[in-house]
């Protein structure tokens, strides 16, 4: 009775296959955003992606959420599954905030910065997602996990550069001649950077739990 009682229970190991297809449609988000800083003909298209890969991570979300609720055994603390989820769906609603800009303002092209930070965006993405599996097995993968998350901090700090860097570009060029461009430039710089403060959220979280669990 107990055995059949506890096969109804979510397993540990789905809360890791969750995470990981998480961490792929993160991927699949910055891969877009790339794509769409590139400007031209096939913006729409990516925006599109993004907004049904926001979607797909509000729903693995919830998932997590439920099972969390129903398991009596979790790999690691409650609170620490609920907040790793909620950053990296936190990743994908930027990616999605800064699409709804691009579709407000109607824009066709995009500043070389952004572009490099839209390349940014994808090196943090696919460090979190070489990280996130490394996660099953903690202990083994320490070493490993702490250096990706200090990568992704140096990534963070790339995109600080980048878009402080790009302000300044864009002020020279529109500042004095073209405010529309100047308030446009600026929200997507901001939101550009904030897609990467995410990221880092989400190394944060990988390291607090790297320190609770091993």
């Amino acid at each position: 009775m107990l055995g059949w009682f506890r096969a109804l229970l979510p397993r540990e190991d789905k809360f890791f296959d969750l995470f990981e297809k998480q961490s792929q449609i993160l991927v699949a988000g910055a891969q877009a955003l790339e794509k769409l800083l590139e400007g031209g003909d096939g913006i729409d298209k990516h925006c599109q992606k993004i907004v049904e890969l926001e979607e797909e991570a509000d729903e693995v979300t919830r998932q997590v959420m439920i099972a969390v609720r129903k398991s009596f055994i979790t790999p690691f603390d409650r609170g620490d599954i609920k907040d790793l989820i909620e950053s990296m769906d936190d990743a994908i609603d930027m990616m999605h905030k800064v699409v709804k800009t691009v579709r407000l303002f109607e824009q066709t092209r995009f500043e070389p910065r952004m572009k490099e930070m839209g390349a940014v965006v994808v090196q943090a993405a696919r460090l979190t997602a070489e990280a996130i599996p490394l996660l099953e097995k903690v202990g083994a993968n320490v070493t490993r996990l702490s250096a990706i998350a200090e990568e992704i901090t140096r990534v963070e700090e790339r995109s600080d550069q980048l878009h402080d860097a790009g302000l300044k570009d864009l002020f020279q060029t529109y500042g004095r001649t073209d405010a529309m461009a100047w308030i446009i430039g600026n929200e997507l710089y901001g939101q550009l950077e904030k897609v990467v403060d995410r990221f880092e959220d989400v190394a944060n979280e990988i390291s607090g739990i790297v320190i609770e669990n091993v």
